[in-house]
């Protein structure tokens, strides 16, 4: 760090002239200029601290003791490429190997989700010989061309719907047309997929792939009904097709019942493919794709090798590994399950008592939160697993105190609101 580090507004500045506009900032209207993380904690130029319920990237929290060392250990030693045998990345497969079904037994690694879904783009049409691929409504799997084309949250603001993607109803029980009240919702919302599929074979498509998160987290943070992804793959495969989970928001035991979230799905739901990436790697740029013998063994049938150059490398396998042993030794999954309920708990409350939903800027009061789905009214917390039951009350406390002035502020319009 610079002995005199330039002051919030210069860097701006700066940023702004060399930049594009498009690279956008959190809290654009007065930017946050953040130069220290801790755990769940990050701290700006001037020593404030805020709660951080946005980075779901730094998954075992901040500048970890122990990935920091491993990353740094391993960066005295060697760091090179995958073309050479290496402990790390046979050792890191294994881990991995051993939190996901049997069936899921090879592994390829990358640098970014983004990468890791292409990739599966990519195993999914080799294996299937097919093109099509299927996605929930406002879904969003990466920033590659290829992943904008199956994303109707960015594609529908730029060159629209390609003829080869094919869109289903998002399985939303609480806004969706088949609620918490229907008596079968991940059968209707299967039964939308299903005719999505039909009209598209009926056109002379084929599925390659049905991609979707296990949690759909721009399209609202959404939980599928129980049921709904074994439904669709069945569908999918009658088809022809893969069904792709991607877990690079939600995975590596952030749902706290299990390390996947697919497995919220049932134990006998197993996708073909499983893609992950940011928590994987505490920050560190990892990623990874996971699938069975088959479909990879249709992938190497091309004769054409698989290179990434920066792909399970060394440091990248070692910070892989030292985040699985963090999670293992600190319980965090557990930990997420019991804060997790807490925190439900905590805002079932506010939602008893506050019938109002509003533009809510934790900021100012030193909690970092950010809005999701497609109406941008939907508060998505992604802290950290360490974040802790203090953090959980003083978050909701400081929410509550904001819907408390917000309702206030409406019932004062109203009484100030002239009379026919």
């Amino acid at each position: 760090m610079a002995a005199n580090p330039r002051g919030k507004a210069e860097t701006l500045a700066r940023r702004r002239r060399l930049l594009s506009s498009s690279c956008r900032l959190f809290f654009p209207e007065d930017p946050i200029k953040i130069v220290r993380g801790q755990g769940q904690y990050v701290y700006d130029e001037q020593g404030t601290e805020y709660i951080d319920c946005i980075n779901n990237v730094a998954h075992v929290g901040h500048c970890h003791p122990l990935v920091v060392q491993a990353a740094h250990e391993q960066n005295q030693v060697l760091n090179t490429n995958s073309r050479y045998l290496h402990d790390n990345i046979v050792d890191y497969a294994q881990r991995l190997s051993e939190t996901l079904p049997e069936k899921l037994c090879v592994f390829y690694f990358l640098n970014s989700g983004s990468e890791a879904n292409d990739l599966a783009l990519r195993l999914a049409r080799q294996y299937t010989g097919h093109w099509d691929v299927v996605v929930l409504d406002h879904a969003y799997h990466g920033h590659l061309s290829s992943l904008i084309d199956i994303s109707p949250y960015k594609f529908r603001n730029l060159d629209g719907q390609k003829e080869w993607v094919h869109v289903a109803p998002l399985p939303d029980t609480y806004r969706g047309p088949y609620r918490e009240d229907h008596p079968s919702p991940a059968e209707a919302y299967a039964s939308e997929l299903k005719r999505v599929v039909s009209s598209a074979r009926e056109q002379g498509r084929k599925i390659a792939a049905f991609f979707a998160e296990s949690l759909p987290s721009v399209g609202g943070q959404v939980i599928p009904p129980a049921g709904f992804f074994p439904e669709v793959a069945e569908y999918i495969r009658r088809a022809g097709g893969v069904f792709v989970a991607d877990e690079i928001q939600v995975g590596f035991g952030r749902v706290g019942k299990h390390f996947w979230a697919f497995q919220l799905q049932g134990k006998d739901f197993v996708p073909d493919i499983v893609t992950m990436g940011k928590s994987i790697g505490n920050g560190h740029p990892v990623a990874c794709v996971a699938t069975t013998q088959a479909v990879a063994r249709a992938f190497e049938a091309t004769g054409v090798e698989y290179f990434n150059t920066f792909g399970g490398n060394p440091v990248s396998c070692a910070v892989g590994l030292a985040v699985l042993d963090v999670l293992e030794k600190e319980q965090l999954q557990a930990h997420a399950a019991h804060v997790g309920s807490f925190l439900m708990e905590l805002l079932g409350q506010q939602k008893a008592k506050h019938p109002i939903i509003g533009d809510i800027r934790l900021k100012d009061n030193y909690v970092l939160l950010s809005t999701d789905g497609p109406g941008r009214n939907v508060l998505k917390f992604k802290p950290p697993m360490c974040f802790s039951l203090d953090n959980a009350q003083q978050v909701v406390g400081k929410l509550d105190a904001i819907l408390t002035d917000m309702e206030e502020k409406v019932r004062s319009c109203e009484t100030l609101r002239p009379q026919p």
